[in-house]
């Protein structure tokens, strides 16, 4: 059977025939359940300011869609 490490603890769990997998017991699986309900995980983005220009440009685009 295969052998995974837990994404929670890292402890060697076996895949197959495990009903947390990937995680090594209920309680892993809860705890990253519950990391990821409070928002613990993102993804790293890049925050960009609109500038008037790109307001002025997306409101013409709009305007143009509307006719």
């Amino acid at each position: 059977m295969p052998i995974v490490k837990c994404p929670n603890c890292g402890r060697p769990t076996e895949y197959e025939g495990n009903e947390f997998r990937p995680f090594c017991s209920e309680r892993c699986k809860l705890l990253d359940f519950g990391a990821w309900a409070d928002e613990e995980y993102t993804l790293p983005t890049e925050a960009s300011e609109l500038t008037d220009e790109d307001i002025d440009k997306i409101e013409k685009a709009l305007k143009e869609r509307g006719n």
